[in-house]
C-alpha cells in the first residue's frame, strides 16, 4: 500500500501506452500538483515528454509534431475544454486520462466531437489526490465544513478522492466511522454508495481478511494540529509551509535568488528520504557529516585536468558534483532557517509547556507557565494564543479554569482580536461536547499504571512526549479492541479478524505528526499496512483557517456574549 508508487505507475503507464516519439502532457490546475508530486521534470523529459501545457490555457501553439497525453479530473469544466480542443485540435493523436469515473454523456460527447478522429483513446485512471509520503495522502482542501456539516461541494470532492484512492490501491473496503461525527457518518455512506454503484470497479481479488476504511474526524483531536513539532518534515511544515513539496523561502534574511522557493521530496532527495523523521538535534549533526562528505568530494581548485582521462572523470563525476551541492545548500539553508526561528521566537521554552498542556494534569503548574510565558516578549502573538488554546482545550471543565484571565492577559500584551476570538472558536470546534473521545484522562487501570511509570522514568525528550490521539485508535483496531458502539461498522457485516490493511481518512486534515505515528506502526507492526489520509495536511496556521471557514467562531462569540449577560443579570 505506497500511495506515492500508486500514482507514479497511472502516470508512467499513460506515458507508455501513447507510445514512441515527442509528447505534450496537458493538465487541470489540480492534475499538474498530482503529477509534480510524483515526478521531476527532468525525469518526464526522459520519456520523451517535452511540453507541459494546462487545458485552460488559452494561447497555446498548434504542434502537429507532438502527441497530447491529456490527464484531467473529469469535471464539467475540463470536459467543454476538451471538446473545443477536440474540435480544433492542436496536436496530432490525443491520449485522453481521466482521474476518475467519467459518465456515458460526457464520453459520448467527447466522441461526437472528435469529427478529426484525433482520439486514440480515453481511460479512468485513479489518481485523484495528492500523493504526500509512500502512506499519506491529502485532497488539499480546506475548510471542507460549514458548522458540523459538509460543504457539499467538498464532500463531492471528497468522495471521489477517497473511491479513487481505493481503487489505485485495488482495495474494497469494510467501513467504519467515528459515530460521534455527522460528516463521518455522511461520508462513510457516500463512499458505499459509489462502491454499490461502480461494483465492477470494485470487483478485486478478495484477501482473507477483507481491508478497513476507518473515517475519522478532526473534532476529535484539536490538541495535535496545536503543538510545535520537532521532527524535520512536521517542522518544516509548521515553521515555514510545504505546499505539494515545495518551500518558500523568499522572507529568509539574505536568502540568494536560486533558493527563494525549494523542492523537499524524499522521491529524489536522499538526504531528505533519510532525515524526514528525526529529531531536530540529529538533523543538526547529519547536516554537518553531509557538508563533511561534500568537502571531501568537492574537486580541488588546484586540480589540473592535464589529460583526457582526468576532464572525462571530472565531466562524469559533475552531475553528481552539482547534484549534491543542490543538496547541501538547501538543506543548510532550510536547518539554518528552522534554528534562526526557533530562537528567535523562544520556541524550546513555549514547546515545553505545550507538551505538559498536551500530556500532564497538573493544573497549577500549567497555569504558572502559560501566564510566565505570556509576559515574555520573544514569545511571539501566535505562539502566546496557542498556548491558551491548549489551555482551554485542556481545562475546559476545570475548577478553578482561569481562562478569561488569560484572555485578559493576551489583550492586554496587545494579542490582536482576530487570535483572542479563536481561542474561544478552538473550544467551539473540538471541545468536550463535541468529542466522542476522552482526549486528557487516562481511560483505565493499566493506562493510569503507564501514565505513572512514564512520570517516573521521565521522557528523553521533553518536546515530543505527546503521542496523537490517533496512536491509540489505531493501536485499539490493530488489537480487534476498537469499540463498536463509538466506531460503528457502515452495514451489518464486521471483521472477525484483525485487520491487516487500514485506510484511515481523517475529515478536516491530518497532520504530520500523525503520518509519523502512521510510519511508526507500520515499522513496528508486521503484517499490518496503515494509509492515512486527510481534506488536508496541517499545521497550526492552516487548522486555525479551517477552525475558521467552519463558521463556529461567530456561534461561539454569540453563546460567549449570551454568557455573559446571564451573568450580568445575576
Amino acid at each position: 500500500m505506497n500511495v506515492v508508487f500508486a500514482v507514479k505507475q497511472y502516470i508512467s503507464k499513460m506515458i507508455e501506452d501513447s507510445g514512441p516519439g515527442m509528447k505534450v502532457l496537458l493538465m487541470d490546475k489540480e492534475t499538474t500538483g498530482i503529477v509534480s508530486m510524483v515526478y521531476t521534470q527532468s525525469e518526464i523529459l526522459q520519456k520523451e515528454v517535452y511540453l507541459f501545457e494546462r487545458i485552460d490555457s488559452q494561447n497555446r501553439e498548434i504542434m502537429k509534431h507532438l502527441k497530447a497525453i491529456c490527464f484531467l479530473r473529469p469535471t464539467k469544466e475540463n470536459v467543454d475544454y476538451l471538446i473545443q480542443e477536440l474540435r480544433r485540435p492542436k496536436y496530432s493523436i490525443y491520449f485522453i486520462y481521466f482521474s476518475n469515473v467519467i459518465s456515458k454523456s460526457d464520453v459520448k460527447s467527447l466522441a461526437e466531437a472528435d469529427e478529426q478522429e484525433v482520439v486514440a483513446e480515453v481511460q479512468e485512471f485513479y489518481g485523484d489526490y495528492i500523493a504526500v509520503n509512500p502512506h499519506l495522502f491529502s485532497l488539499n482542501i480546506l475548510g471542507c465544513c460549514q458548522g458540523r456539516n459538509w460543504d457539499p461541494v467538498q464532500l463531492s470532492r471528497t468522495t471521489q478522492g477517497l473511491t479513487a484512492l481505493l481503487l489505485s490501491l485495488k482495495k474494497c473496503p469494510m467501513i467504519r466511522y467515528q459515530l460521534s461525527s455527522e460528516a463521518a457518518k455522511r461520508l462513510a455512506e457516500c463512499v458505499k454508495q459509489v462502491i454499490t454503484k461502480e461494483y465492477e470497479l470494485f470487483e478485486f481479488r478478495r484477501t482473507e481478511v477483507p481491508p478497513l476504511l476507518l473515517i475519522l474526524d478532526r473534532c476529535d483531536d484539536a490538541i495535535t494540529p496545536l503543538l510545535n513539532q520537532w521532527t524535520y518534515q512536521a517542522m518544516v511544515h509548521e515553521l515555514l509551509g510545504i505546499n505539494n513539496n515545495r518551500i518558500d523561502l523568499s522572507r529568509v534574511p539574505g536568502i540568494s535568488k536560486d533558493l527563494r522557493e525549494v523542492v523537499l521530496s524524499a522521491e529524489n532527495d536522499e538526504f531528505y528520504a533519510n532525515n524526514m523523521y528525526l529529531n531536530f538535534a540529529e538533523i543538526g549533526s547529519n547536516i554537518k557529516n553531509l557538508m563533511e562528505d561534500f568537502q571531501k568530494r568537492k574537486p580541488k581548485e588546484q586540480q589540473k585536468l592535464e589529460s583526457i582521462a582526468d576532464m572525462k572523470a571530472f565531466v562524469e563525476n559533475y552531475p553528481q558534483f552539482k547534484k549534491m551541492s543542490g543538496t547541501v545548500s538547501k538543506h543548510v539553508t532550510v536547518v539554518g532557517e528552522l534554528s534562526r526561528l526557533v530562537s528567535e521566537r523562544n520556541l524550546l521554552e513555549v514547546s515545553e509547556v505545550e507538551q505538559e498542556l498536551a500530556c500532564q494534569n497538573d493544573h497549577s503548574s500549567a497555569l504558572q507557565n502559560v501566564k510566565r510565558l505570556l509576559q515574555n516578549p520573544k514569545v511571539t502573538e501566535f505562539d502566546a494564543a496557542r498556548l491558551v488554546m491548549l489551555y482551554a482545550l485542556h481545562y475546559e471543565r476545570h475548577s478553578s479554569n482561569s481562562l478569561p484571565g488569560l484572555i485578559v492577559d493576551l489583550r492586554n500584551r496587545g494579542v490582536s482580536e482576530k487570535y483572542r476570538k479563536l481561542v474561544s472558536a478552538v473550544v467551539e470546534y473540538g471541545g468536550k461536547r463535541v468529542r466522542g473521545s476522552d482526549l486528557f484522562s487516562p481511560k483505565d487501570a493499566v493506562a493510569i499504571t503507564k501514565q505513572f511509570l512514564k512520570g517516573l522514568k521521565g521522557v528523553e525528550n521533553v518536546y515530543t512526549q505527546h503521542q496523537p490521539f490517533l496512536h491509540e485508535t489505531l493501536d485499539h483496531l490493530i488489537k480487534g479492541k476498537l469499540k463498536e458502539n463509538l466506531y460503528p461498522y457502515l452495514g451489518p457485516s464486521t471483521l472477525r479478524d484483525r485487520p491487516q490493511d487500514i485506510i484511515v481518512f481523517v475529515i478536516g486534515g491530518a497532520t504530520y505528526e500523525e503520518a509519523l505515528t502512521v510510519y511508526n506502526l507500520n515499522r513496528t507492526t508486521p503484517g499490518v499496512r496503515i494509509v492515512l489520509g486527510g481534506t488536508t495536511v496541517h499545521n497550526t496556521k492552516s487548522f486555525l483557517e479551517e477552525v475558521l471557514a467552519s463558521g463556529l467562531h461567530s456561534r461561539s462569540r454569540e453563546s460567549s456574549q449570551a454568557t455573559s449577560r446571564s451573568a450580568s443579570r445575576r
